[in-house]
């Protein structure tokens, strides 16, 4: 590399020298240009992420609970993981007075922002069952929103059941907790008739309340379900706050649809509501799964033009948008630039910018990254191998792969399923069957789980390698291992017939395909055009694949049918 360009083994001094001129940034022309001092905050790790507790119902921007002497000891003794009776018999030790009541509420904001539920739970049963403390709302909430982060929505339910014995008068925050315990369960009957019931104790119509119904259907794998309550949310004249446009933006951001983020972002702003460094984020997030690198950096702009400060995950977000397009040196850059402005890379950071070079075929600046990562002090986590992994397998370097493997055992990262796909399909590719064999009888004699995506992989490698009769073994042996056959599964399987210009076969297992349920995507589309040798054939898949789509309203693409 010359001198010019980012190396990632002398990331604290290079990456400053780089910036002598007073700061600058990558414009959408790729050019560098000066950074406006005045919108871009110099402070370590850019803004400060809302962490303070509000009732029971998440965190307020900006308010951090501060710790006295007792708090901390407290918090010192929960985080040496004792049990429940360790954490009682600490307690008893104290004398229950009014600072203690607050101590251990701030402790609890503390555990929340950790997510350490099970502590929480402790100490709330210990102020039920010990304590001379009479419990309040704020207790019953606690407790109701640490049940539901574990999915045990019956505890959850039995704690709001007590509260009402107790004659605790429930707020919209226990309501808002309970439903969102009930989503995360996937029991959105449940979820729909504690709503019914805010209704029927005449609480008005609260953000809060549906703020927490949405955030419980996304995180419950319920998103489909969403727009709907959104929808109700509006026509019941309750006025969406900051937060349920961001998650709004995460939703279709995640769905990678990027179009519909902007739109939820510009309604925000047409109805006066005020976007947060979440929301930026949000939207920049929205634009870097797509590789949308120009349309990340506008949002990054106005971000800063709105007097927000960019923080690690802003940065980190539009490094992924330049990695995504394709561009490594703009994440360096990226990488470099936020070192200058005071704000520390953490972990996700480095093993974007990994992600990058491996993306493009940059290997040995991938691992340069990699090792800068180690020196620094930051210990590579199973990710963080995963991308360097992708970085080699992209190239074809089995030996290297398998020197990576090795250094994940070495450093005690216990290999899974998704590790020894990835070597799976990368022998499949490069032709080693012998070597793909003894993968799959490592995982079917360890304790590993052979998903879907293993089978995928032997079906598709070993049908483009015109293996049929062994892909179809692989395919029959789907229902005795408990699977399910998937777009992929079939795609790859009409790919190998498809090769072999076998028309027929493969509109035989497209119908099959179709009686199972399972529906074609683009990549099927394109493998049945390619098994057709005459224009009437494919006029028959152009008719049959545009007559699915406008039925199923499936995202095939156009051009394809």
């Amino acid at each position: 590399m010359n001198d010019s360009e980012w190396k990632a083994n002398d990331s604290s001094s290079v990456a400053l020298e780089k910036f002598k001129r007073d700061s600058v940034y990558i414009d959408r022309s790729g050019k560098l240009r000066n950074f406006n001092h005045k919108k871009v905050s110099r402070k370590k790790c850019g803004s400060l992420r809302g962490r303070g507790w509000k009732y029971g119902s998440g965190f307020v921007d900006g308010i951090f609970p501060v710790l006295s002497p007792t708090a901390q000891e407290i918090l010192d003794f929960v985080d040496k993981g004792v049990d429940s009776d360790g954490i009682w018999s600490s307690l008893d030790k104290f004398p229950a007075t009014l600072d203690l009541w607050d101590d251990i509420f701030t402790v609890a904001v503390q555990l929340r922002m950790r997510k350490k539920w099970d502590s929480i739970i402790s100490i709330c049963r210990w102020i039920l069952l010990k304590s001379s403390y009479k419990p309040d709302v704020i207790c019953y909430n606690l407790l109701i929103d640490a049940f539901g982060q574990k999915l045990l929505y019956k505890e959850a339910e039995s704690t709001y059941l007590q509260l009402l014995e107790t004659r605790c008068i429930p707020t919209e925050d226990t309501y808002a907790l309970l439903i969102k315990a009930y989503c995360l369960s996937g029991l959105l009957e449940k979820a729909e008739a504690v709503f019914a019931e805010t209704r029927n104790y005449g609480l008005p119509s609260s953000a809060v309340v549906y703020n927490a119904y949405i955030n419980g259907l996304m995180k419950g794998g319920n998103s489909n379900k969403v727009e709907e309550i959104f929808q109700r949310m509006k026509r019941d004249a309750c006025k969406p706050t900051t937060e349920t446009y961001t998650m709004l933006i995460n939703l279709y951001g995640k769905a990678g649809k990027s179009f519909m983020a902007l739109k939820m972002f510009h309604e925000m702003k047409n109805q006066k509501c005020k976007p947060n460094i979440c929301t930026y984020t949000a939207l920049v997030n929205a634009f870097a799964r797509e590789g949308l690198c120009e349309k990340a950096e506008e949002v990054f702009e106005q971000m800063q033009e709105a007097g927000l400060e960019p923080d690690v995950y802003t940065y980190n977000a539009l490094m992924e948008a330049y990695s995504r397009a394709g561009y490594p040196y703009g994440a360096a850059e990226i990488f470099s630039l936020m070192q200058h402005m005071g704000c520390e890379p953490d972990r996700a950071s480095y093993n974007i910018l990994v992600d990058a070079y491996g993306r493009a075929g940059f290997q040995d600046d991938a691992e340069a990254v990699f090792e800068d990562m180690k020196r620094v002090g930051i210990t590579p986590t199973m990710k963080s191998h995963m991308v360097l992994l992708s970085a080699y397998s992209k190239m074809g370097s089995v030996n290297k792969c398998e020197e990576i493997l090795n250094q994940m055992c070495k450093s005690g990262l216990k290999l899974d399923t998704y590790v020894l796909n990835s070597m799976l399909n990368l022998y499949g590719r490069l032709g080693q069957f012998a070597k793909m064999e003894e993968v799959l009888t490592v995982m079917e004699k360890g304790s590993y789980v052979a998903d879907i995506s293993t089978y995928n992989i032997l079906i598709n490698r070993y049908g483009q390698a015109g293996f049929i009769e062994r892909m179809e073994e692989f395919f029959q042996l789907l229902p005795t291992k408990g699977l399910k056959p998937d777009v992929v599964t079939w795609t790859s399987r009409i790919g190998a017939y498809s090769k072999k210009k076998l028309y027929l076969k493969c509109l035989e297992i497209f119908e099959e395909m179709i009686d199972a349920g399972c529906y074609p995507d683009g990549g099927t589309a394109k493998v049945l055009l390619a098994a057709c040798s005459n224009e009437d054939q494919t006029q028959q898949v152009t008719t049959v694949i545009r007559t699915m789509h406008k039925d199923m309203n499936t995202e095939l693409p156009v051009s394809l049918v």
